[in-house]
């Protein structure tokens, strides 16, 4: 575990931000979770440009965590138990560019550590299919609009929250119950 007293950041992608979000404020140790777009062709886009698909753009959490609390392994743990890191441009019914599945380093240790987390998950065949998941520098990351972060806290309710969201979350809660916030 990274015995820094900083906080660190890093950039998922695993479809619908709504649903990573959702999952790691869950996470004890998480320092803040914010929806945005990243490491499209444009730079600032808005949600509509970013539905398009043709931005390039990728819907992003950028996760910030107490490493004293939480290790990168445990972020990366959390992120391929809750999507599926082997289906190109989708997630469920999300599809498209912006729904793929990325991880987008912050710095060169981050880069070689999720390098080797996503090869030894290949070497013990844990997917059936080949992962998927792009590894990349962040670039052009720019928050989503306001009503987009801590959506389902806000609407859980919601169909797409409580039908595609809710699940990922329960998910999370029983299958990783030690890294559950108190």
């Amino acid at each position: 575990m990274n015995r820094s007293t900083e906080p660190q950041s890093i950039t998922l992608a695993g479809g619908c931000f709504w649903c990573l979000e959702a999952v790691y404020l869950q996470v004890r140790g998480i320092v803040s979770v914010e929806s945005g777009y990243s490491n499209g062709r444009i730079k600032r886009p808005s949600y509509e440009e970013v539905c398009t698909g043709q931005t390039g753009c990728v819907e992003v959490v950028q996760v910030q965590w107490d490493p004293g609390q939480l290790s990168l392994q445990d972020i990366l743990e959390i992120f391929f138990l809750i999507h599926d890191p082997t289906t190109l441009n989708r997630q469920g019914h999300d599809v498209g560019t912006q729904y793929r599945s990325g991880i987008y380093f912050h710095d060169g240790e981050q880069a070689r550590e999720v390098t080797q987390f996503v090869a030894a998950l290949r070497e013990q065949g844990v997917y059936a299919q080949p992962i998927v998941t792009e590894v990349l520098p962040l670039a052009d990351y720019s928050a989503a609009e306001a009503y987009h972060q801590n959506y389902f806290a806000r609407h859980p309710q919601q169909g797409y929250c409580a039908h595609v969201v809710a699940p990922k979350v329960d998910k999370f809660r029983r299958t990783l119950a030690r890294l559950v916030r108190s």
